[in-house]
């Protein structure tokens, strides 16, 4: 497994960087050259690190990188007697303090969602300090998620009953989940914080605005974007990348808001690569992940494939395109795509790449 040690060294490794009123928690491992993550809507260090979809994203970056992570002020660890700020500036400062608090010059920002804008105007205002910039879910204006009614009504709902509204937001964040990978997601959602806390970060997702200064970063910037995302949808990606210079885009596939959902190995692969991650190296580190993700999913009691997933799955990890598997086993491409839902859907895997890991690593 990827750094399992994670969960346990958690409590000692967290760390505080003060940034005026704030003390920001944080938190690190891997080695290698920084990149820094966290801070999105309802991060938490320790719970985290309990999740096994994180802990297995953040490991298998931390084969490459030195990771470091951190709460945003008012949520997760953070100390604070406010709640999250609405307005960007206490969270560059939150930023800058954990980059000086770790004793580096200069970090890549692995950003997500509500992270985005905070990642975006510290590039802009530190060019310095940021030497990548990677953006995943992204957006630059709160108001533009949705309309006026909806943000106020869904605050509200969160503040008024935190258990309806995690499972409405876990479906809109996590929809193609299995039935234990949503209810796994529901009780890490809520361990994260309480409803007020919750409903305080919502509102500063909301109120963030990151326009004005996506026009002066100069980092080179890459932006990831899921192409059925329903927290964040593609338009708001696609903005991102045309309003900050040179910007790269890519659209994946997948549903999922956040990179360790779905094809978290797709994130991986794109992301590192743009750090710059030896591709020999990489492929080793996500076949370790994708089988390590297939694995927890599927636990012992999983349901037994039939030889024909298996031979679909074989190919599948060769790198064939279910165009050619239907050519090579004279089949329908539509009877090849039921075979891998078929199997995803036994080993309760979240994508196909996952699936012909297991396989790989659980040979008839």
């Amino acid at each position: 497994m990827l750094h399992t040690d994670l969960v346990e060294r958690s409590a000692e490794r967290i760390r505080y960087a003060r940034a005026g009123s704030d003390e920001v928690a944080w938190t690190e491992s891997g080695s290698g050259a920084p990149l820094l993550t966290g801070g999105w809507w309802m991060s938490h260090l320790e719970r985290d690190a309990e999740y096994e979809p994180i802990r297995t994203f953040i490991g298998a970056i931390g084969r490459h990188r030195r990771v470091i992570r951190m709460d945003a002020p008012g949520s997760g660890l953070s100390r604070s007697r406010r709640e999250t700020p609405v307005d960007l500036a206490p969270h560059i400062a939150a930023l800058s303090a954990v980059i000086d608090a770790a004793g580096v010059s200069q970090v890549t920002l692995l950003a997500g969602s509500s992270g985005c804008p905070i990642a975006v105007a510290f590039a802009a205002r530190h060019p310095d300090r940021v030497r990548r910039l990677i953006l995943c879910g992204s957006y630059l204006d709160g108001a533009s998620i949705a309309s006026d009614p909806d943000r106020a009504a869904l605050v509200d709902l969160v503040r008024r009953s935190w258990g309806i509204s995690s499972r409405v937001m876990s479906e809109i964040f996590y929809p193609d989940a299995t039935p234990e990978q949503q209810s796994a997601y529901l009780r890490h959602q809520r361990s994260t914080g309480s409803a007020d806390v919750a409903a305080a970060a919502l509102s500063a997702v909301y109120s963030f605005d990151a326009r004005k200064f996506a026009a002066a970063v100069r980092t080179p910037t890459l932006v990831l974007h899921r192409r059925g995302d329903r927290a964040i949808h593609l338009a708001l990606g696609v903005e991102s990348a045309r309003a900050i210079p040179g910007a790269q885009l890519e659209v994946l596939d997948g549903t999922a808001h956040h990179p360790w959902h779905g094809d978290g190995a797709a994130v991986l692969r794109s992301a590192l690569i743009f750090e710059g991650v030896d591709r020999t190296q990489l492929a080793a580190s996500l076949a370790d992940y994708a089988s390590d993700g297939a694995r927890s999913a599927a636990g012992d009691d999983a349901a037994p494939l039939t030889s024909r997933e298996r031979e679909i799955l074989v190919l599948v990890a060769e790198g064939r395109t279910d165009s050619q598997i239907a050519a090579q086993l004279f089949l329908s491409i539509h009877t090849v795509h039921r075979h891998v839902a078929n199997a995803r859907s036994k080993l309760g895997v979240p994508s196909r790449a996952a699936a012909a890991a297991w396989v790989t690593a659980h040979p008839a």
